[in-house]
């Protein structure tokens, strides 16, 4: 059984829900965090002048475009975003309780969602996210199922923003912003629409990340090999040795979402969206019929407490 509930914003972007309101939570850096960081085998990215958007926009008044020239810094960055073991080792050390949890409850796509739950709420609009209380980054798909929906080496989700900052925080490190995790996935290409080159994945022959295959969405195929996320190290990685910049979770950044815009409508929804926090890279439930968000240059915006199955991060460390 189902129920609509209304949002504060009703502007849907993309495919991801919104909680609505903040809170802004740090912790204070880990002892260990350079044995941590060889751990995680974060990757060095050269600085220089990269891009930024796209003179080719797909999705408009989502400001992809116009492209522009930015001058950044080396940096260093996750060659995976983090995954369930290392955020488990933040939560055992320091008692961090992640805004799903503080709030009871998170986004589960409605596929997703245990049989023995048959009463969930869904959002105006995106019927397909359900309002579950007690899912977090450990049962993921409700309560009581991390046997079955939680792996340590697959990305950690239910984490909001204010979640990923505490974390990045404690390893010493931070969020990337929208340039240089554009950057590091175009990885020296130049003005590419994929982390590989141009050709983009589809339905039946060309699987080089995590999206959804079929009908979104009713019908996935699952013809990548996954049906939600998959490993945080998996599928090829691009020429800098990053893995699933595009597809398998959207990766916070530190900016905040903006469009210039002279459209009133497009203003209009701006409006609702303030304090936004920016998200790269689109996730397992892209498909280009619905979502076609999978591409460097493509963007999302979020509030900063909201959380859902498909969200996660990766973390920058600066040199």
């Amino acid at each position: 059984m189902t129920e609509n509930i209304n949002h504060e914003h009703t502007e849907k972007t993309c495919c991801t829900p919104t909680r609505g309101g903040r809170k802004d939570t740090l912790y204070q850096q880990s002892d260990n965090v350079t044995q941590v960081r060889a751990e995680i085998d974060p990757v060095d990215i050269p600085g220089g002048t990269s891009f930024l958007g796209t003179d080719a926009p797909q999705i408009l008044g989502d400001g992809e475009n116009p492209m522009r020239r930015k001058k950044l810094k080396p940096f260093r960055i996750g060659a995976t975003t983090v995954s369930n073991k290392y955020f488990a080792e933040f939560v055992a050390a320091t008692g961090y309780a992640t805004e799903a949890e503080t709030f009871g409850w998170s986004f589960v796509f409605w596929t997703d969602i245990p049989a023995q739950l048959r009463y969930t709420k869904g959002v105006d609009g995106v019927e397909w996210w359900r309002r579950v209380d007690g899912s977090n980054w450990k049962d993921i798909c409700g309560p009581s199922t991390q046997e079955h929906c939680w792996s340590p080496d697959h990305p950690v989700v239910h984490v909001s923003h204010n979640d990923a900052l505490a974390y990045a925080r404690w390893r010493g490190g931070r969020l990337p912003t929208e340039a240089e995790w554009e950057h590091a996935a175009r990885a020296g290409q130049g003005d590419v629409r994929f982390p590989w080159g141009e050709r983009g994945p589809d339905d039946t022959e060309v699987f080089p990340c995590n999206i959804w295959q079929g009908s979104f969405p009713n019908q996935n195929t699952c013809a990548d090999g996954w049906r939600t996320t998959a490993p945080a190290r998996s599928f090829e990685p691009n020429a800098f040795g990053l893995f699933n910049m595009i597809g398998n979770v959207w990766e916070w950044t530190s900016d905040t979402y903006k469009v210039k815009s002279l459209k009133k409508s497009v203003r209009k929804s701006l409006d609702s969206m303030r304090g936004f926090k920016v998200l790269k890279g689109g996730s397992f439930l892209c498909h280009r019929s619905y979502c076609y968000r999978y591409r460097i240059a493509a963007r999302s915006g979020n509030s900063p407490d909201s959380t859902t199955t498909h969200q996660g991060f990766r973390v920058v460390w600066d040199f």
